[in-house]
Parts: structure tokens; C-alpha cells; sequence
């Protein structure tokens, strides 16, 4: 009997956002690539494009010997658990596409196996082909594909392969703009560029390994933000079109910029507990309110901001309310902007949430699409809401600086939308109480991150 490997892979620019998949089919015995498969399936979220490229590649190996055995790889821990029956299928969007994918062979001629994403290379650069082919309003062809890789062996540079779930189009010509640059560097000095920003200045960036949505802040690691060098590149290849994190074309206009404030401690502050929108509502400890009358006095003194938003929510009305009274503006709800629900996990510590409901946590960790227990919002729903929210106000409050304050969970997914970073970058961003960020987004639907985390004015 045959068998065939099937690597799939899918990505989404946005998630949700313009999506595509890759699959290919490779002879298990020879090693020989037999088959790919890719698509620009239009807007859909990480997870919905992986299992359509799970499809794509189970239905090539049928086509190919409906009696093969399959071994299916993937990099999606979600994706490779769930058809192996390990974990719960709750998604609406998910189901069906995994009831399908069931069907194509018989159960007993598949397998599947989790591979770290260097290892699912092929089917990842099929995947973005894809995605490319749809932003120029074209699908994907094998010609093309192949026509790619002659380039790519004959010594062309190419844009690296993506290392994690696609990024917007900031992140996607960064990606170029890196790409010219390193070749262009490597054939004036037989080495690799050093890497640098305009005018030689370099910006560190913490990494911090908080839980998302919960006050868990425990260790921060240190690292260097990797920027691009563009020496040289222009004489050597077409320079990529500026993107607004190097300085906006002057036609887009001002931004639409919102600063993102988290709301002031409450009494579960400093003792990490989960504090979302499905427990208790805490207002502000006098510690909190402190420092929202700090933070409301710098402000004051930038003297940018235009207009201010709150989460219905007690902890950021009452943080809004100090800052509109200095600023003299009045304060909007906006509902879009409230906190996850955490459900059973509300006013636990992370050690009590573990020894309590550790399955639970565990899946939570690992699947962006996984509630917390008792029917909590997962984060790929409260990014779904925040997307929906920021796109409102964006087109509401074109041009203006606006004030959002909010909480942990919806400011760390609007840095992550805005920089196209994947589901589990939110566990990688240390969020303080009363800490300013700032987002600004363009007329292009280009979005630039310019502030994160400045607890600069609580201090003494």
C-alpha cells in the first residue's frame, strides 16, 4: 500500500482577514513532491484557511490513490488535535470544515502529526503565494508557483518565508523592504547587513510573558527590536514604497490615532487576579485613582487629545471620568471596548485557575479559539468584536486623536492586529495599569504602532 505525507498549511492577514491556504502531497518512500494545491479563499480567519488547506491536501492524496495511507503534518496544534479526537471541536466555523475533512478517506488511513512551522515550509510559502495572488486579483497557479522557485535557486532575491501567521500589509513589505536590503548587503561585502535604524538609532523592546486579560505580569525578558537597513538597497532593486512606520505618503492625510489607556488598579490589581466583564466589576482602588489623576495631568500637558471612549465598564468610566474632567471633554461609552469574559476563572489567580481547571487552562494556552471554563469569551472571539469596534471608529473619527480607555485584553489585540503578530503574541506583551499606547491608522488601511506601554508619567 501507498503512503503519502500531507503537509497544509493557512493564514490570514488580519485574522479575520484576506486568507489563503497551501498543501502539498509527497511520497512518503521517495520523498517526491506529487502534488500542490493553494487558494485565496478571501476573508477568513488563521484557523478556518488551515482547515480548508487540510482539505485541499487530503482531497490531492485521494486523487491520487483513493487506498494510500495518509500522514498528515501540520504546525496547527488546534488543527492536529482536534481531527485526532483529542480535543473538543466548539468553533461553529470550525465543525463543519472538520465533519468534512473526515470524510474525504476513511478514518483508519489517516494520521495526523504536529511539526514545528520551520518544518512546514513548503506548504506555508504556498499558503502566502496564495495570499499574494489574491491582493493582486488573481488565484494562485502552479506555472507561477514554480516559475517562483526557478527564480529563487537561480540566486533572486525573494521575500524570506514567513516564520508565523501572516502579517498586514506593514509587516508584508517590511518583510521585502528586509529581503533587498539583505541581498543588496551581501553583494558589496560578502557578508550578512547589520541591521539599523535611520540615522544609526537603535530601540530595545520588552518581551514579557504576562497571561493575557489577567493582571498575571511575572517576568519581563529584554530584546533588541530587529530593524531594517535600506543602504544600498536602491541601487540595487526597485525600493519598496515607504510604509507609515517609516513616515506616511503626504496624500493619506493625518491618522485616525488612537491612545490606548488602561484603566487605573483596582483591590484585584496587584494580586494578578483574572478580571474581565463576566464577574464582579471593581472600581478603582484610591491607589488607581491616583494614578488616573497622574495620567490625566499628562495629557493634559500633550494637549493631543480630541476626544475620549470608555468600556462600560466601572474601573474605565470612573479612569475616563478623572481624565475628562482635566481635559474638559465628556466621555462615550463604547461597548466594543469592554474586557474578555473569563468565566469561572473570574477573580482567580492564575495558580488557583491551574490547580482548579488545568485541561481547561492548558487548552487555553495553546487555542486562541478555546474558552475559558464556564463559557468564557475566547480570544479569537474578542478579536473578531475589537476588529468590528476599531474599524467604526476609525471610520468615525478620521483625522482625530482619541482617547480609548480600556483594558488589558482589547489594547494588547489592537497592537497585535496592527502589526499582523499572531494569536500568541498576546501572551508575549506586559501591560500595566495606567499605561499609555498609541495605534495610528491611515487612509491605506495601513496601521503604525507608535507607543506601548509608557508608565513614564506614574513615576514620582
Amino acid at each position: 500500500m501507498r503512503e503519502f505525507i500531507v503537509e497544509a498549511d493557512g493564514g490570514s492577514r488580519g485574522n479575520p482577514g484576506p486568507a489563503g491556504y497551501g498543501s502539498v502531497v509527497i511520497d512518503a518512500t521517495t520523498g517526491e513532491t506529487l502534488a500542490e494545491r493553494a487558494e485565496f479563499i478571501g476573508v477568513a480567519t488563521n484557523n478556518v484557511a488551515e482547515y480548508r488547506g487540510l482539505l485541499a491536501g487530503l482531497r490531492a492524496a485521494r486523487e491520487l490513490d483513493p487506498s494510500a495511507r495518509v500522514r498528515v503534518r501540520m504546525d496547527s496544534k488546534l488543527v492536529v488535535e482536534q481531527m485526532s479526537g483529542r480535543w473538543k471541536i466548539k468553533h461553529p466555523d470550525m465543525k463543519p470544515l472538520a465533519a468534512e475533512a473526515a470524510r474525504v478517506l476513511p478514518p483508519g488511513q489517516v494520521t495526523y502529526e504536529w511539526i514545528p512551522r520551520e518544518q512546514n515550509k513548503h506548504a506555508d510559502r504556498l499558503a502566502n503565494e496564495a495570499m499574494d495572488a489574491g491582493k493582486r486579483g488573481e488565484q494562485w497557479n502552479e506555472g507561477a508557483s514554480r516559475a517562483a522557485l526557478d527564480a529563487r535557486s537561480a540566486g533572486a532575491p525573494s521575500v524570506p518565508e514567513s516564520s508565523g501567521p501572516p502579517g498586514d500589509a506593514v509587516a508584508g513589505a517590511a518583510k521585502a523592504r528586509e529581503a533587498l536590503s539583505r541581498a543588496a548587503a551581501e553583494r558589496t561585502t560578502g557578508g550578512a547587513a547589520e541591521a539599523s535604524l535611520p540615522g544609526g538609532a537603535e530601540r530595545t523592546v520588552a518581551e514579557a510573558v504576562a497571561k493575557p486579560g489577567a493582571n498575571t505580569g511575572d517576568d519581563v525578558r529584554a530584546g533588541r527590536a530587529v530593524a531594517l537597513s535600506t543602504a544600498g538597497a536602491a541601487t540595487s532593486a526597485p525600493a519598496a514604497a515607504p510604509t507609515v512606520g517609516w513616515g506616511a505618503a503626504p496624500d493619506l492625510g493625518a491618522p485616525a490615532t488612537f491612545v490606548l489607556l488602561r484603566h487605573g488598579e483596582t483591590p484585584l490589581t496587584p494580586q494578578k487576579r483574572f478580571s474581565g466583564s463576566g464577574g464582579t466589576d471593581p472600581s478603582l482602588s484610591d491607589v488607581g485613582r491616583g494614578q488616573a489623576e497622574r495620567v490625566a495631568a499628562a495629557l493634559a500637558r500633550r494637549g493631543t487629545v480630541q476626544h475620549i471612549l470608555a468600556s462600560p465598564l466601572a474601573r474605565t468610566r470612573e479612569t475616563a471620568g478623572i481624565v475628562a474632567a482635566r481635559l474638559g471633554l465628556e466621555v462615550t461609552v463604547e461597548d466594543g471596548l469592554i474586557e474578555t469574559d473569563f468565566g469561572a476563572w473570574e477573580g482567580l489567580t492564575f495558580g488557583e485557575v491551574r490547580e482548579r481547571h488545568p485541561d481547561d487552562l492548558n487548552a487555553w494556552l495553546a487555542d486562541p479559539e478555546a474558552e475559558p471554563t464556564g463559557g468564557g469569551e475566547s480570544f479569537a472571539a474578542t478579536a473578531v468584536r475589537i476588529a468590528a469596534a476599531r474599524d467604526r471608529l476609525v471610520a468615525a473619527y478620521a483625522g482625530r486623536t482619541v482617547l480609548l480607555v480600556t483594558h488589558v485584553t482589547p489594547i494588547k489585540t489592537l497592537v497585535r492586529l496592527a502589526l499582523g503578530a499572531p494569536p500568541e503574541s498576546l501572551f508575549r506583551m506586559e501591560l500595566s495599569a495606567a499605561s499609555l499606547s498609541a495605534v495610528a491608522y491611515y487612509a491605506d488601511g495601513n496601521a503604525s504602532v507608535r507607543l506601548f506601554n509608557d508608565t513614564s508619567h506614574l513615576r514620582p
